[in-house]
């Protein structure tokens, strides 16, 4: 490709905007433009890049037996009433209405398409497992874009569906696709770390995210410092302290003025926090009911409420799916006769909330909580005696320096972004949608799924992160846009435009594809542009380098500069994108952990 031709520009400086560096580079370097709010095109120079990106995906997917297809971007509302998710995912799901009135999906994941396949398509256990994904365009109307393409609305992503028998069947895949995935983010070169997950609105039995550890990041992360316990704080558990035992002591109402916080209320009484019971209030919107229902969260005053735990422990006590969870107003909390500032479960109009604690306050005895009265305090209060929670389960979040849930090493929190996702599904998309085989003995049994994806736009992104300097982007071998960048300094008898055009055309003759810098422009804009561009291997054609040889070769990563004999140019391209190749391999090795 000449640059002379290429449908792209750069920019001296990034749009105030983009505030992160991907964002700003990528700009910059006149790869992407942004036509709305999350919403990018993709020029011709990301675009091959994306294309290199979705093609080591293709590789490693069919290497575990996966088969391309392709599924539809709108979807009818049915098939995502059937599985309840219509109902359930709020408004980052773009519905419309066709011409007929039918409403209508814009599909932001495919679950409910590929149950509805597997039902028409799966009849006998001889057909199973069966692996297929494809590689398509998604929109979700997320409220808050930001950070070029790390969060945005419209995008692209590989989907995989595993489709099995039997739990142990989806067990084999789901490893399949966790050392799959390794591979695709590290011969990217990108490094990752996999992390227990929520499984969020896809429901399922178990999920990992592949996070790249990066400030930028929005999600916390936390991992031990002695074993391999790593997991999203979502969902991250630890090993909780074990209180003394005591014997519980009667209750005591004290005056306890202008003490509406744990920390105020714990320096008056000259307590530590833990000898409390902290109330918060929210209200659930739950998924198929009309009313949302206020919930009253105990917990110890040394913890922090964890809403993603909460919001599960409400699904699996039988409550219903937490479409949402917000703050309570205070005549909300009012009205079951709790009062804010100073709350307890104890008095209260338990018809109309649900009481949920934390598994350690259970186990925590004659701790101080509020008397529902403005102003005062119980001492003593014990889960109980004093009141009965509707349930308790282990709602806290986890924090840096907490013990491990595993061994007896000590957690440490660091930021990431999300670049993929494996979830054990189970039956529960196949079970909606009536999609089942018949067995050796002709019985009919659930198909069971697992589901699995990477964001190509926002791994794009992320390898920016990993790979620049101050001067601009520095691609990895394996997903560069161009292998070499091609730089003609012309020359005053006409030598080096001769022997660059040559060279190029031999280049595209040995399937080398070079970025051709034919421009009329001076050579501080040319080498400016190359930096930012960020190739591989520039190779520069002056009559400087004819005359002291050959070509003046460098790799955007180093700064060494050597001339290379005419004759011999193809033969050193060659050997240098080898040895980038093997310096990637050599770093990731399998990546597996």
């Amino acid at each position: 490709m000449r640059m002379s031709q290429l449908f792209s520009s750069t920019l001296r400086e990034a749009p105030s905007e983009a505030e992160i560096t991907s964002h700003q580079l990528l700009l910059r370097a006149g790869f992407i433009r942004q036509l709305g709010a999350g919403i990018f095109s993709y020029l011709p120079l990301a675009r091959r890049v994306m294309t290199r990106i979705e093609n080591i995906m293709r590789e490693e997917i069919n290497a575990i037996g996966g088969q391309e297809l392709t599924m539809p971007v709108v979807h009818p509302a049915e098939v995502w009433q059937q599985t309840g998710r219509w109902s359930d995912v709020g408004d980052e799901m773009a519905r419309f209405k066709d011409r007929t009135g039918h409403d209508m999906v814009l599909a932001m994941t495919h679950e409910e398409v590929v149950a509805d396949l597997a039902r028409r398509e799966i009849q006998s256990y001889r057909q199973l497992p069966q692996l297929i994904y494809h590689i398509q365009t998604k929109f979700r109307d997320d409220p808050r874009p930001r950070a070029g393409l790390i969060r945005v609305r419209e995008f692209t992503m590989l989907d995989s569906y595993s489709l099995d028998r039997d739990q142990a069947g989806l067990d084999e895949q789901y490893q399949a696709h966790y050392e799959a995935y390794h591979r695709i983010f590290n011969r990217c070169g990108l490094p990752v770390r996999a992390v227990g997950s929520d499984t969020g609105m896809m429901g399922g039995l178990e999920a990992h995210e592949y996070m790249y550890l990066t400030p930028i990041g929005e999600d916390t992360l936390l991992f031990c410092n002695t074993c391999d316990y790593a997991a999203n704080r979502q969902v991250a558990a630890f090993r909780k302290p074990d209180p003394p035992r005591e014997k519980a002591q009667p209750l005591e109402k004290v005056a306890t003025p202008g003490t509406t916080t744990i920390a105020d209320l714990a320096a008056f009484l000259n307590i530590p926090p833990s000898r409390t019971a902290k109330a918060v209030f929210l209200v659930a919107e739950l998924a198929g009911a009309d009313d949302p229902r206020l919930v009253f969260a105990v917990l110890r005053g040394d913890m922090a409420l964890n809403e993603t735990k909460l919001a599960h422990a409400l699904s699996a006590a039988g409550a219903g799916v937490v479409k949402n969870l917000r703050p309570a107003l205070d005549e909300e909390i009012a009205r079951i006769g709790a009062c804010p500032g100073y709350a307890s479960p104890i008095g209260i109009k338990r018809e109309q909330v649900w009481v949920v604690a934390d598994d350690l306050v259970t186990r925590s005895a004659n701790l101080v909580a509020g008397a529902n009265e403005a102003g005062y305090h119980l001492l003593n209060t014990n889960l109980e005696r004093d009141y009965e929670p509707d349930f308790v389960a282990d709602i806290v979040l986890a924090e840096a320096g907490a013990p491990c849930p595993r061994c007896d090493g000590r957690l440490e929190a660091s930021r990431g972004v999300e670049v993929g996702t494996i979830f054990k599904l189970g039956s529960h998309y196949t079970d909606a949608m009536g999609a089942s085989f018949l067995d050796e003995e002709g019985q009919p049994q659930s198909i069971v799924m697992g589901s699995y994806g990477i964001g190509v736009g926002r791994l794009l992104a992320c390898i920016v992160e990993e790979h620049h300097d101050q001067f601009g982007l520095v691609w990895p071998v394996s997903v560069a846009p161009y292998p070499v960048h091609l730089v003609l300094l012309p020359s005053k008898d006409g030598s080096a435009e001769a022997a660059a055009e040559a060279f190029y055309q031999a280049l595209v003759k040995a399937g080398l594809e070079p970025l051709f810098d034919d421009r009329d422009e001076r050579a501080g804009v040319k080498f400016n542009d190359a930096d930012l561009i960020g190739i591989p291997l520039r190779v520069t054609v002056s009559a400087r380098s004819l005359q002291a040889g050959g070509f003046e070769f460098k790799r955007r990563d180093q700064e060494a500069r050597w001339i290379v004999p005419i004759e011999e140019g193809l033969a050193a391209i060659r050997s240098e994108l080898m040895k980038m190749d093997e310096e990637i391999i050599n770093r990731f090795g399998l990546g597996l952990e």
